[in-house]
């Protein structure tokens, strides 16, 4: 009791500790139920950049439906353009091999164009049930990641192929064969990223894919968000809020322009971020609060883009990217 107890009447004593009890309980209550990211955004000045940026240019922006554009002129692009980084597609790296190509001279071309790897993208099909054809996409990943390590790439998405045309219900058996996955990574530093895919039944929703990043009881689990793939799934970026950023390696990003309607808008129809209604100002702040330090990639599939030059199309990517992430360079 403290003297101001004391010395009030024993009504208002009780009214005031009921008033204090309540009140403390209420602000721990909220407390709990906001993530800590939530409660640090509130602190975060708006429009605040992130910092440091790196980007990225993932290569489907610039190479054409057909793969006009040769990974080496991939690689010469990006560098010229001025982007950090490179995110190749292991098809464009599969088809080089195939033509005599070799992978540790690839590699050696992109580091001395000053250039990382810290993503690729593969298609293998690690998720299925088919134990004969989960086992074949197993072995595609190991290939996948021998080469990609060769070159000096980090990280390799894993999206749900295999299971894009059904809602997948037993995470948990998702959760285990990305733990195993993940455990394939480890024998050539390579680290599989979870990808969200807004159109597919499965590992549409953000939730999803933060289930059975959790549930694979793997530290180096991680996930690859795209503001497009967001959208189109119905995620909202209040989501991210509730994700550590150090689990976030690679962000692909991209706009949306308003039509067509989040149900019928493709891949295609993705443009350049800034040119379309995506909340990017609420973007970078989210990611500023939960501490995201990673790579913007920019991964567009426009038709009207792959018909002008690629260098002036991946140098406007870029600009525009600095732009939306409040980056003054």
């Amino acid at each position: 009791m403290t003297s101001n107890d004391a010395t009030a009447p024993s009504g208002s004593r009780t009214l005031s500790r009921r008033q204090w009890i309540q009140g403390t309980l209420g602000a721990l209550a909220g407390t709990a139920m906001v993530p800590a990211a939530a409660r640090t955004l509130l602190a975060t000045p708006k429009g605040a950049p992130l910092n440091p940026p790196r980007y990225c240019l993932n290569t489907s922006t610039i190479r054409g439906a057909n793969s006009e554009v040769g990974l080496v002129d991939q690689i010469r692009i990006a560098a010229e353009a001025g982007y950090d980084a490179i995110e190749p597609w292991l098809r464009d790296i599969n088809r080089f091999k195939d033509e005599g190509g070799s992978v540790r001279d690839l590699g050696q071309q992109i580091a001395d164009a000053g250039l990382a790897v810290p993503s690729a993208i593969g298609f293998a099909r690690w998720a299925v049930d088919n134990t004969d054809e989960r086992a074949a996409g197993l072995e595609e990943a190991r290939r996948d990641m021998a080469t990609l390590a060769a070159i000096g790439g980090t990280r390799l998405a894993a999206p749900p192929v295999g299971l894009t045309d059904q809602r997948y219900g037993d995470l948990l058996t998702l959760a285990e064969r990305y733990a195993t996955l993940l455990e394939l990574g480890t024998e050539f530093g390579v680290v599989p990223q979870l990808e969200v895919w807004g159109f597919s039944q499965t590992f549409q929703r953000l939730g999803e894919v933060a289930f059975v990043a959790v549930e694979s009881g793997r530290p180096d689990a991680c996930i690859l968000p795209d503001v497009y793939h967001l959208y189109k799934g119905g995620s909202s970026l209040e989501g991210l809020l509730y994700l550590n950023g150090a689990s976030i390696h690679v962000f692909h990003l991209n706009d949306y322009p308003a039509e067509p309607p989040r149900e019928s808008i493709s891949d295609a129809d993705r443009v350049f971020p800034g040119d379309g209604v995506a909340p990017f100002d609420r973007l970078r702040e989210i990611l500023s609060a939960i501490g995201f330090n990673g790579t913007f990639s920019l991964e567009l599939f426009n038709r009207t883009y792959w018909t002008r030059d690629p260098l002036e199309v991946a140098r406007e990517g870029l600009r525009k990217m600095k732009a939306v992430t409040g980056d003054p360079a």
